[in-house]
């Protein structure tokens, strides 16, 4: 695949078709991940690779009670004369847990945490060098025929999840990423667009 239609096609994806994923792509889209540049040249990232269904279903425990306590567990919930932002966000909320758990693997990046309280962008390197990486995932993904979902940790949900997968003290996950083959009859859900035109600034704001 070309790389700007990769770019083009990488989508979240919140459905999954009952087709199972061949573990050598895994590794490829995680070796993806480990050439992404990094802030100290030490490269410290861990994956935590989940496939069997209780592995899931224990990770996602409490993104699980997140969902059921704020009320989002229906997904066709809707609400008329929704906007474009609304819209999306009445399919894609109650597809939080499911998502995941329903995907064929679920993957945990994880990076060695130093600092997340600082005034000045250079000591968040750590937490800017995880980003890379999950991006070079997704594209990888992408080109491989494959989607991926994503849900940043809620409060401390990030830390009772590492707690429970045995991950040692001062590492921090930065999301999940789910990983499948999409169901081609999932709902295309509109999003607003923007082109480089329209977000420019030629020499000041």
């Amino acid at each position: 695949m070309e790389f700007y239609e990769v770019i083009k096609k990488r989508k979240t994806s919140r459905e999954w078709a009952d087709k199972e994923v061949d573990f050598e792509a895994v590794k490829q889209i995680i070796d993806a991940g480990l050439a992404a540049p990094t802030h100290n040249h030490l490269r410290e990232w861990e994956f935590i690779v989940l496939h069997e269904q209780a592995e899931k279903e224990n990770c996602m425990q409490f993104a699980k009670k997140w969902a059921e306590e704020h009320g989002l567990t229906d997904p066709n919930r809707l609400f008329p004369d929704a906007s474009v932002m609304q819209r999306m966000y009445q399919y894609a909320m109650p597809r939080q847990y499911t998502m995941l758990v329903a995907a064929p693997y679920i993957i945990v990046p994880l990076f060695k945490l130093y600092s997340l309280r600082s005034n000045y962008v250079d000591q968040l390197n750590a937490f800017s060098s995880i980003w890379c990486v999950v991006e070079n995932m997704f594209l990888a993904a992408t080109a491989e025929g494959l989607g991926t979902s994503m849900r940043i940790p809620v409060g401390d949900e990030g830390a009772k999840v590492c707690k429970a997968l045995g991950v040692p003290e001062g590492w921090m996950m930065p999301c999940y990423i789910g990983i499948g083959y999409p169901r081609e009859d999932a709902p295309e859900v509109e999003q607003l667009t923007f082109s480089a035109d329209q977000k420019m600034h030629m020499g000041k704001w």
